[in-house]
């Protein structure tokens, strides 16, 4: 049994090391932090230099270089998750099929290919009933293999994340043994791409949860999209591409056209009413990304009402327009005042909505409207005291008039201070 000076060097010991690993961390720490000053510091030149060889390649036609070839291993891997997603994509089942090989020729994929086109059913589900394919011999048990790896995925997708189901695919697979047995010069950078696949799904995965979204994999199909067709975009034809503001940074447009700029839509009430003002800031770079997208021509718009949800708005507009010098802008035909003032008619639909909801015999009362009424509050000023059902009582610090409501500011005696309009809050003045 160890003695009282062997327990007290082995504290000793014990604390000398803590000490180095903590000088470790330290190092580490500061090298992490230096690394990603200079990866924020490379992220302009990064996206300049992508558009430049986005715009490069629109004028080259096709080449055999490698470097301008789209990289395989990802369209494979991206295909085995639309067919997890869904099945009635047919070029991402025919695509992977035998990816890797698994002895499934073209003439047995033809077979399979024909018997759904005569019973006008996908390629996936003419996969499940193998069986009943005429012809398909010996490689019956390969294809019938095929689908029942896809229908381990699709029972995995339900409770595994995306970048787990994209582990799952690569091991059950087998795709990177293939490629690290390939002795080709490519197969090292091909891995390289499957990993910066794999980055792009868990970077997806946490902006989705510092949205508060959640991350799935039709959403991150959806981006995987939205960013090839952006990708593919051929400037010398003349149609509209639609896009969002993350999609569209580092390229630029002749004409670029914003819609929605109000309050509640852009910036979203969520951030409106958001107690961290970094939300609110982030809205407005992005309104500065989409601004500085156009080359010649720049159209803003806002909408005086619009339906949202079945609901019709009466949003006032964008602040991220008011802080634009009016010397800079270009407005369009006013409207007569009476115009603006005339009251909306109720859509035929509300109309037959609400028929069906009165009761017979009763009396009809005209729809309410979401107006703000001149000289009348919400029922409570500035400085009143208030209960809210959630967060309690407290004090009325701001009230903001809307186009549709007012933007009330309450200091909670509990909750701290909250932003919320008053036909959502329904506060109660305390005598």
């Amino acid at each position: 049994m160890a003695n009282a000076r062997e327990i007290q060097n082995r504290i000793k010991s014990i604390q000398d090391t803590r000490k180095i690993t903590n000088a470790m961390y330290l190092i580490s720490s500061t090298k992490l932090k230096k690394s990603k000053k200079l990866l924020e510091d490379t992220e302009p030149y990064f996206y300049t230099l992508q558009s430049l060889i986005r715009r490069i390649l629109r004028h080259m036609g096709d080449t055999e270089h490698p470097y301008f070839n789209a990289r395989k291993e990802i369209k494979d891997l991206l295909a085995y998750l639309k067919t997890v997603d869904n099945g009635k994509d047919d070029l991402a089942v025919r695509r992977i099929i035998n990816v890797p090989k698994r002895g499934i020729g073209l003439t047995t994929i033809g077979r399979v290919q024909d018997y759904a086109t005569e019973r006008e059913i996908s390629f996936y589900e003419a996969i499940l009933a193998a069986g009943s394919v005429p012809g398909i011999g010996r490689a019956l048990g390969k294809i019938e293999s095929f689908a029942a790896l896809i229908e381990h995925f699709k029972a995995e997708g339900e409770r595994m994340s995306v970048a787990e189901l994209m582990d799952e695919i690569i091991d059950a697979t087998g795709y990177v043994e293939e490629l690290q047995a390939d002795s080709d010069e490519e197969a090292e950078s091909r891995l390289e791409n499957i990993e910066e696949l794999r980055n792009k799904i868990v970077a997806y995965e946490e902006s989705c949860e510092a949205e508060d979204e959640k991350s799935t994999l039709s959403g991150f199909l959806e981006q995987v999209a939205l960013v090839a067709d952006i990708d593919s975009l051929d400037e010398e034809t003349d149609y509209v591409v639609l896009m969002t503001l993350h999609s569209a940074k580092g390229l630029e447009f002749p004409h670029v056209y914003l819609a929605g700029l109000e309050d509640g839509i852009f910036p979203s009430y969520m951030t409106i009413t958001a107690d961290d003002p970094a939300e609110l800031e982030e809205e407005r770079r992005l309104c500065y990304v989409g601004i500085t997208r156009a080359k010649e021509n720049l159209t803003l718009t806002c909408a005086r009402r619009r339906m949202v949800h079945g609901e019709t708005q009466y949003n006032k507009m964008s602040r991220f327009l008011k802080e634009i010098p009016l010397s800079l802008l270009s407005t369009g035909a006013l409207f007569k005042k009476e115009q603006t003032e005339e009251e909306p008619k109720v859509s035929a639909y509300r109309q037959a909505k609400q028929a069906f909801a009165t009761k017979a015999f009763a009396a009809t009362k005209p729809a309410q409207q979401f107006t703000v009424t001149k000289g009348k509050g919400p029922g409570y000023d500035v400085g009143d005291r208030v209960r809210h059902i959630k967060f309690g009582e407290g004090l009325v610090t701001q009230i903001t008039e809307g186009g549709r409501d007012y933007e009330v500011t309450v200091d909670f005696d509990t909750a701290g201070t909250k932003k919320m309009f008053a036909i959502f809050a329904k506060l109660q003045k305390i005598d």
